[in-house]
């Protein structure tokens, strides 16, 4: 897969149309082992987290925000980054041979003699026959697909699309990049005999948590654009398979469709809560309010490990603790069996499904995933016994004085560092002014904490979502309100409480 010879090699990679898990398995690979990748500004780019952390990332401009690359540029750049011995990825929206100039960009490597690959991706009309319900072809309905642009190319010799013929297509037609001139293509349509009342589904970034849908006719869709002043990406579905969306939708009927969810777990742990919620349709922006990293003294953690063996309960107080505490194991050259002699206590199940994966299997963990329902547990196991606790660099002391209370002999270590994110993101700024984040999770009280220094009083635009009684007396003391609290302090249980907050509105 690796480029041969001095000169690299370009992969012209279609990103499909929004969900981030509509990518190849291909185009996975070619991301991960870009140097650069080049990419559209339709692009999700949660897809940009499959690149390497040194990777070159080039966006090539945004309508109204920065200035769009034109096509002689961006060929230019993608030969000289291939000359200068780079993995290249140019990275599209949708496919790259439908409607995306990636043959204009073949043509442009293969005449430099530049090597290049072309992944498909899953392209806007496809992916709205799925996500809005809309099956392009019906063995009642529609035998053929007609994919058209509504954007010609201004000098292009030849004819131009013959609406002549597409107005007696028997089947669906998918018009793509057609907002600006919908008037032009629905009038030809008409005036080529083609029924005014024919069905259009006008379907606006497809596949996206924000996706939109807007049902009209033929006959009405070039003032429907103008009345509603709609903005691309769109696609506009044309057919009487239209009719079947009632029949078939599910993506907007999911419980968190249309629900924008903030998530400010560090971003080792986002995953765990941002997977479910966007199961359910939400969409979710990731803002870790904290920052995990490796201690500044990691001297203790050392020596507790190689004196494990003088211990007899060891207790994790997070999935960070355990992941950080076996990175340092393995590093010593230690494996699974410095521990076959010790027991094993985890706070929650986040923490226990952690060792699970590293197949140890927690001797103790609470119901209720709180420090004193684990204390309660272990006290009588650990009386007279030595405990070792591994824990973050900052944290409630409940754990070891209830242990210690009850005659265990305790010692903490720090297997990692919390750290305040203080930097205020940008996007979340706007959209908190713009109240446009419905709810904000608050999984613990250093991230409670780190929330209110960060975004102040932004925070009242939205609701917070507390893991449990005790984050919400943080978020309390610090001058807010909780809005929504788990019954079930894990990451499924606030789920499930933003899914009630939700349906009760």
């Amino acid at each position: 897969m690796e480029p041969s010879g001095s000169t690299g090699k370009v992969y012209l990679v279609g990103g499909g149309s929004g969900d981030p898990g509509l990518l190849t398995l291909r185009g996975q690979q070619c991301l991960a082992l870009a140097d650069v990748v080049m990419y559209d500004y339709l692009v999700n780019p949660v897809l940009l987290r499959h690149c390497r952390p040194e990777a070159k990332l080039v966006c090539l401009g945004q309508h109204g925000r920065s200035r769009i690359w034109p096509q002689d540029e961006i060929n230019a750049h993608l030969i000289a980054y291939a000359r200068a011995g780079n993995a290249v990825v140019r990275l599209k929206s949708g496919d790259p041979a439908v409607f995306a100039r990636g043959a204009e960009e073949c043509l442009a490597l293969r005449q430099a003699a530049i090597e290049f690959e072309m992944v498909p991706g899953i392209t806007a009309a496809i992916a709205a026959a799925s996500f809005a319900g809309i099956p392009i072809t019906h063995r009642d309905h529609a035998s053929a697909v007609a994919l058209v642009t509504g954007h010609e190319k201004a000098d292009k010799e030849g004819p131009a699309v013959d609406y002549k013929k597409l107005a007696q297509f028997p089947g669906t037609i998918v018009f793509y990049m057609g907002v600006t001139s919908a008037g032009e293509w629905s009038r030809d349509l008409l005036s080529e005999g083609k029924p005014a009342s024919t069905p259009i589904a006008i379907v606006r970034r497809v596949s996206f948590p924000d996706q939109s849908i807007h049902l009209t006719t033929l006959g009405d869709v070039a003032q429907f654009v103008k009345q509603t002043g709609l903005r691309p990406p769109v696609v506009f579905i044309v057919g009487e398979v239209v009719n079947l969306r009632d029949e078939l939708t599910w993506f907007d009927r999911r419980p968190l469709f249309g629900t924008t969810v903030l998530v400010t777990r560090p971003a080792q742990q986002a995953e765990s809560l941002a997977r479910p919620l966007e199961e359910l349709g939400a969409a979710v922006l990731l803002d870790p309010a904290i920052v995990i990293g490796m201690p500044e003294d990691s001297a203790p953690l050392v020596q507790a490990i190689h004196t494990l063996e003088t211990y007899d309960w060891l207790v994790f107080a997070s999935a960070s603790g355990v992941e950080k505490f076996f990175e340092q194991l393995i590093s010593l050259g230690y494996d699974l069996r410095k521990l076959a002699h010790i027991r094993l206590a985890v706070v929650g199940s986040g923490t226990s499904a952690a060792l699970e994966k590293l197949h140890l299997r927690a001797d103790l963990v609470p119901e209720n995933f709180e420090a004193e329902s684990l204390a309660a547990m272990l006290a009588p196991e650990a009386a007279g016994k030595r405990v070792l606790i591994v824990r973050a660099s900052r944290g409630r002391e409940v754990l070891p004085q209830l242990l210690a209370n009850s005659g265990a002999g305790v010692e903490q270590v720090v297997a990692y560092e919390s750290v305040d994110n203080l930097v205020p993101d940008p996007l979340v700024v706007q959209r908190l002014t713009e109240r446009k984040i419905d709810y904000i999770s608050v999984t613990s009280s250093a991230i409670a904490t780190s929330l209110v220094n960060r975004y102040g009083d932004l925070l009242r635009s939205a609701k917070l979502a507390s893991l449990s009684p005790i984050t919400s007396a943080t978020i309390r003391s610090l001058g807010h309100e909780v809005a929504v609290e788990a019954t079930l302090y894990t990451m499924a249980g606030l789920v499930e409480a933003i899914m009630h907050d939700r349906a009760q509105q």
